[in-house]
């Protein structure tokens, strides 16, 4: 019995198949952009503006105390 050899489809085939399929399937290709979030400028932006927030919130305290005392909180 002679072995088929199978020959691998060209990545540009590849893709373009898969993509043929994800449409049929009633899906389509997006791209999008996101912060990269292991930069230092990323890290110190974050704490830029949780400070902001942290120091604007003055009902922050509170909105925490009444949250504490609604909630039931389950035993340990």
């Amino acid at each position: 019995m002679s072995k088929i050899k199978r020959v691998a489809a060209a990545p540009r085939k590849r893709m373009a198949s898969y993509r043929q399929r994800m449409r049929a399937a009633g899906l389509r290709p997006v791209q999008i952009w996101v912060p990269d979030t292991r930069s230092p400028e990323f890290a110190e932006i974050c704490r830029r503006q949780s400070r902001a927030v942290a120091a604007s919130d003055p009902a922050g305290d509170e909105l925490m105390r009444f949250v504490a005392s609604v909630y039931e909180w389950p035993e340990p």
